[in-house]
């Protein structure tokens, strides 16, 4: 079964911010997904590519669409 909480951590311990129905000493898989502090700061859309510290063609902005849409080239030998 799939639910999801809200908790606050103190450090040491999770503290679910509403009651949980789960049985005493039950196994889960805890997730984090960090809730925003207030300073919700917007990210650009370059700014979270650069962070994929993606490695490509020094050229790739510049030819996008031949790779994109066009044949791989052909290797010389």
């Amino acid at each position: 079964m799939l639910n999801s909480i809200d908790a606050l951590f103190d450090g040491k311990v999770f503290h679910p911010e509403q009651p949980v129905t789960l049985k005493a000493n039950t196994r889960v898989r805890i997730i984090i997904d960090n809730k925003s502090d207030g300073n919700d700061e917007n990210c650009s859309f370059l700014e979270t590519a650069e962070s994929l510290q993606l490695d490509g063609p020094a050229d790739w902005s510049a030819n996008i669409d031949k790779y994109l849409y066009s044949e791989e080239k052909e290797h010389e030998s």
